[in-house]
C-alpha cells in the first residue's frame, strides 16, 4: 500500500497482511504459469490454504474460523492481486461461505462452514445461464417442490471454480409465476447427487488459469434441507443483500492489480533504453505515469473509504456500485496505459502486463457491468 495505512487496517491486520504476501510468494506465485497452461488451479491449494488460515478468517471461531471482520478477506483479495494471481477462485468461494453466514439455518452451518473453512468443500455460485446475464429474475432453473425435496433442473454458465467445486449455491426458480419473489438458492453438495454434471471448462480472453464452466443440472433430487434459509422466494433478497460486498471486492481486486501494473511498469521502463535513454527520462513515459499514480491513488482512496464504510456498516449500494464502476475502469485504464509503455513487449505473454491486460477486462463485465452500475447510481440520483 502507499503511504499511511488505510484507516480500515490495524497493527493485526498489517501483521496478517505480512503473512499473506508470504503464503502468495511461497504457494501461489511459483504456481501462477502452470495454473494458466492447465486452465485451473491445483486443488492441492485449497488445503493448504486452510491450513494457512485464509479460509475461515472471517468465518465464527465455532464454525472453525477464527471470527475475525471481512477486513482480512478484504486484505486476501488485494494481496492476491497484488502478487498477479487470478486464478485461484477465492472470492467467490467467500461469497458463499458468507450467504452461509449470514442465511444458513443452525443445521446449514453446521453440515458446511467448518468444511468450507478447511478446504475439504470448494464453494461455487451458479447465478448466470445460457441466455441470461444480468437479469437474474429471468433465470430459467427450476427447483420443483417435490415430497420432501426439490428436483433441479437448468444449465449454467460462465461458473468460477465450475471444474473443482463440491458445494454449489444454484439460483432457481421455486415458483415460476412469481418474478423475483419465486427465486431461492438451493445448496448442491455435487458429490451426493445424480444428474449433475460439469459442462466445457470455457476458454477465455483472459483468466486463463480460472475453471470457469458450464454446469448441467438435471433432474437433481435434493433435500428439503438444500434450500438455503429454509424459506422459499427470498433468494433475490438474499442475492441483493450481498451485492454491496461483492461489488466492492471487484473494486479492491482492481487497486491491488492496479498496484502491480504500475509497480511492474515503473521497474521496467527505469531499466530499459531506447534513443540512449532510460525510458523513464523521456517526457511522455513521465506524463504517462504521472497519470497512472494519480488515477491509482484517487482509485486507493475511494476504496479504502468505501471499505471503512462497509465495516461500519455504512456502505450504501448506489456507493459499492460506484466503487466498482470506478475500480473496474480504472483498472482497465491503467493496464492499457501500462501495456504500451512497454511497447512490443507488452504484447508478449511472457511478460505479466500483457496477461493483467486480459484479465483486467473482464472486471467492466462480472458482477454487473459497468452500464448497469451506472443505471443504478443514476437511479439514486433520482431519489436524492
Amino acid at each position: 500500500m502507499s503511504g499511511a495505512s488505510p484507516s480500515w487496517v490495524d497493527d493485526e491486520l498489517v501483521t496478517y497482511q505480512s503473512s499473506l504476501k508470504r503464503f502468495l510468494d511461497k504457494e501461489v506465485v511459483p504456481n501462477i504459469d502452470a495454473w494458466r497452461s492447465q486452465g485451473m488451479v491445483d486443488r492441492q491449494i485449497w488445503s493448504t490454504a486452510a491450513d494457512f488460515g485464509a479460509l475461515g478468517a472471517s468465518v465464527p471461531e465455532k464454525f472453525g474460523g477464527a471470527g475475525l471482520s471481512k477486513a482480512y478477506d478484504a486484505m486476501m483479495l488485494i494481496e492476491q492481486a497484488r502478487a498477479g494471481d487470478s486464478s485461484w477462485g477465492f472470492g467467490v468461494h467467500n461469497f458463499v461461505t458468507h450467504y452461509l453466514i449470514d442465511y444458513g439455518t443452525d443445521e446449514q452451518k453446521e453440515r458446511y462452514l467448518s468444511r468450507l473453512v478447511s478446504g475439504e468443500l470448494i464453494a461455487a455460485i451458479a447465478m448466470t445461464e445460457p441466455d441470461t446475464g444480468s437479469d437474474l429474475k429471468s433465470v430459467r432453473t427450476t427447483a420443483t417442490p417435490v415430497d420432501s425435496g426439490y428436483l433441479l433442473s437448468g444449465n449454467k454458465t460462465f461458473i468460477t471454480n465450475g471444474q473443482l467445486a463440491n458445494l454449489i449455491c444454484v439460483v432457481a426458480k421455486t415458483d415460476a409465476n412469481a418474478g423475483a419473489k419465486g427465486i431461492s438458492l438451493l445448496l448442491v453438495e455435487t458429490d451426493e447427487v445424480d444428474g449433475f454434471t460439469r459442462g466445457r471448462r470455457l476458454e477465455k480472453l483472459g483468466l486463463k488459469g480460472q475453471d470457469t464452466s458450464e454446469l448441467h443440472f438435471d433432474a437433481v433430487q435434493l433435500p428439503d434441507s438444500s434450500l438455503l434459509g429454509g424459506v422459499e422466494g427470498v433468494g433475490f433478497s438474499q442475492l441483493m443483500q450481498q451485492l454491496a460486498w461483492e461489488r466492492l471486492v471487484v473494486g479492491l481486486v482492481a487497486l491491488g492489480a492496479s498496484d502491480r501494473m504500475f509497480a511492474d511498469t515503473v521497474a521496467y521502463v527505469s531499466q530499459r533504453e531506447t534513443f540512449g535513454k532510460k525510458l523513464i527520462e523521456h517526457q511522455n513515459t513521465r506524463f504517462v505515469l504521472a497519470e497512472c499514480k494519480t488515477q491509482l491513488e484517487v482509485l486507493r482512496a475511494f476504496v479504502d473509504n468505501c471499505m471503512s464504510r462497509y465495516l461500519s456498516g455504512d456502505l450504501d449500494a448506489a456507493t459499492a456500485s460506484m466503487a466498482k464502476l470506478f475500480g473496474s475502469e480504472s483498472q482497465c485504464a491503467i493496464a492499457d496505459k501500462c501495456l504500451q509503455l512497454y511497447g512490443g513487449y507488452g504484447y508478449m505473454l511472457e511478460y505479466p502486463i500483457a496477461h493483467a491486460y486480459a484479465d483486467s477486462r473482464v472486471q467492466r463485465i462480472y458482477g454487473g457491468t459497468s452500464e448497469i452500475m451506472k443505471e443504478l447510481i443514476a437511479r439514486s440520483l433520482e431519489a436524492a
